[in-house]
């Protein structure tokens, strides 16, 4: 049991009398137990600490003392508000005193069988008006509150870890709930200073209902060697802004636990999606559970650690030279094409920027002037930086004007006809030796190689927009890429400051493959009206540390775009999973786009 630092509310004032649950009762004062304790006593409530035996009382009272002297240590509690806050906490290992709480909240191991017992115990011990809360993470609240008398008073409160620092608390009803009883909750969690999000019970709730399903699909990508652990935890780092990547956070979270969240969701929802990839249950059986082991998909200096060891790429092999660039083409015109032509000139390239007529070229490379211009207010680029990026770039309405480059990048309409009759031209004009990339999100590259005479010259590089900002680039490797080709892509990469992830040619990439399902999921568990477009951004924000909640980036993205993606991928595996949720396909029939036409999951034009 362990609770670094102490809730983020403030106020340690003694609540009024209509405040809900003025006395509470944590069983099981582990590292969330804790959390949970400190928290409730922050807000002026009195705590009873409950635990299995004396000496894990004891342990779990000195956490306590040391973590709340940690956050006097930080500043974040004063040493009058400690000793107020330790005076409210008291822990025992009776359960017997929890007959004094009005609210009991467990946080025992997940067994279902287990808690059940306890709750059995707990309604027999308890009151008929005090309410019992479960802080299960998959198990059924339902099942559990069939153990007692008082279905109607039993409800899950699922914290997130760190108490002190995660806002987001889950109020899971169970059919049987009380209305107000769950009204109730949520105001408790409101005035511990968190955020509460209404949930139905059903495996893995909002959070890891969403969570758990692209952890599963990163781990089975890697167990199929598609993409090193490296680059897959990169791509979702760079490519989505997340604060982690899927496997690195896979072994924080365990991998043990990890897999019995996914056999409770499997075991409801009967989607393969939702199976653990086996390379969870081998790593399992190997006793190798991540952080707390020492060992997961990485291995730490120590169980417990976060300091990952210095080993071998999981998919490092030997690699050939790369070929010279110096000139580059770009083919395009849009905000991809101009943005791509700004990486290579500040990287200094010469850079050809080709669009279908002078004027949409000079029209393209004014745009890149703008764009120079608002670094240069910012303060990222000098004056002569900008004359001397700018001087690089040579705009033409001539796919002709190409024939010197030694890599040219397509970035026109994402539409295989478009790209294959762009590529024919390019083989006839390229000098030979020049590597020829598709910046596609979605298509096949291999598509695009067979259009040619050379496709062993042919690559993936799929930017992120906007470019000049967006540090990641997927090199995508067809069948035929000669490695002389990928070597060249790769250090080209570490010449213009992107990050490159290499993988291989089938849908999606890396990002795509792991971000769209988790999209779709998201939209499925709206139209089955589980929880709400807020309820579910707020939850993914809040409990995940996203930078936005699914449905403010699928109106970012553009409903259109998202729903061709679902489209390909599922083309691709065949998988019912990855089906695109009908909700999805009517909005894009109703031309519901998002926020490019001013409404999709929200109404963009009355905000």
């Amino acid at each position: 049991m362990q609770a670094p630092e102490t809730a983020t509310t403030e106020s340690a004032a003694t609540p009024e009398g209509s405040t809900p649950f003025p006395t509470v009762a944590v069983v099981g004062v582990g590292t969330m137990g804790a959390g949970i304790a400190v928290a409730v006593a922050r807000s002026g409530r009195r705590v009873i600490g409950i635990e299995a035996d004396g000496a894990a009382a004891a342990k779990a009272l000195a956490r306590i003392e040391e973590a709340t002297a940690h956050a006097v240590a930080r500043e974040r509690l004063t040493a009058e508000e400690r000793t107020a806050v330790l005076a409210r906490i008291t822990v025992g290992e009776q359960l017997s005193a929890a007959a004094e709480a009005d609210l009991v909240i467990e946080e025992i191991p997940e067994q279902l069988e287990l808690k059940r017992e306890l709750f059995a115990e707990l309604d027999r011990i308890c009151p008929p008006e005090t309410v019992l809360a479960t802080g299960t993470t998959s198990l059924s609240v339902t099942r559990i509150a069939a153990a007692t008398g008082r279905p109607e008073k039993v409800l899950g409160l699922h914290f997130f870890n760190p108490v002190h620092a995660m806002k987001l608390v889950e109020v899971v009803r169970s059919v049987l709930t009380s209305p107000q009883v769950a009204e109730q909750a949520a105001e408790f969690a409101r005035e511990l200073g968190k955020e509460p999000v209404a949930a139905g019970d059903r495996a893995g709730f909002v959070v890891n209902g969403l969570l758990f399903a692209y952890l599963n699909q990163a781990a089975a990508m890697f167990e199929s060697r598609y993409a090193t652990r490296e680059d897959i935890d990169a791509a979702m780092r760079l490519g989505c802004g997340l604060p982690m990547g899927p496997l690195a956070l896979l072994d924080l979270i365990g991998l043990d636990t990890a897999r019995t969240v996914l056999e409770a969701m499997y075991e409801q929802s009967r989607d393969r999606l939702h199976a653990p990839a086996p390379i969870l249950g081998q790593l399992v059986s190997a006793g190798l559970l991540g952080r707390k082991t020492g060992r997961g998909f990485y291995s730490y200096e120590a169980p417990g650690s976060s300091r990952v060891v210095a080993e071998p790429s999981s998919g490092a092999a030997a690699r050939v030279a790369g070929r010279p660039v110096h000139g580059v083409g770009v083919c395009g015109s849009g905000t991809m094409a101009t943005g791509i032509a700004e990486v290579f000139a500040k990287a200094g390239h010469p850079v050809t920027l080709v669009a279908r007529s002078q004027e949409k070229a000079d029209r393209a490379k004014a745009q890149l002037a703008k764009s120079l211009d608002r670094s240069v207010a910012k303060g990222r680029l000098t004056a002569e930086q900008r004359d001397t990026t700018l001087g690089l770039v040579t705009a033409s309405g001539s796919l002709a004007d190409l024939n010197q480059a030694d890599l040219v990048l397509e970035a026109v309409a994402e539409d295989l006809a478009v790209k294959r009759e762009l590529f024919a031209t390019l083989d006839k004009i390229a000098k030979p030796g020049a590597v020829l990339a598709t910046t596609t999100s979605s298509l096949p590259v291999i598509s695009c190689a067979t259009a040619t005479s050379r496709p062993q010259d042919v690559i993936g590089m799929h930017f992120f927009n906007p470019a000049p900002a967006m540090k990641l680039v997927e090199v995508v490797s067809t069948v035929l890429t000669a490695p002389e080709v990928t070597s060249t892509v790769l250090e080209l990469c570490g010449g213009i400051r992107k990050h490159p992830v290499e993988c291989g040619d089938r849908a999606g990439f890396i990002v795509n493959a792991l971000l769209f399902p988790y999209l779709n999921d998201a939209v499925r568990m709206l139209e089955e009206h589980y929880a709400t477009v807020d309820d579910i951004d707020t939850a993914m924000k809040l409990g995940c540390g996203y930078p936005m909640g699914p449905f403010e980036l699928l109106d970012v993205v553009g409903l259109d775009v998202s729903l061709t993606i679902e489209r390909v991928l599922h083309q691709e595996f065949r998988e019912p999973g990855l089906a695109a949720a009908p909700l999805l396909e009517h909005l894009v029939a109703a031309g519901c786009l998002g926020r490019k036409t001013g409404r999709g999951f929200r109404d963009h034009a009355r905000r």
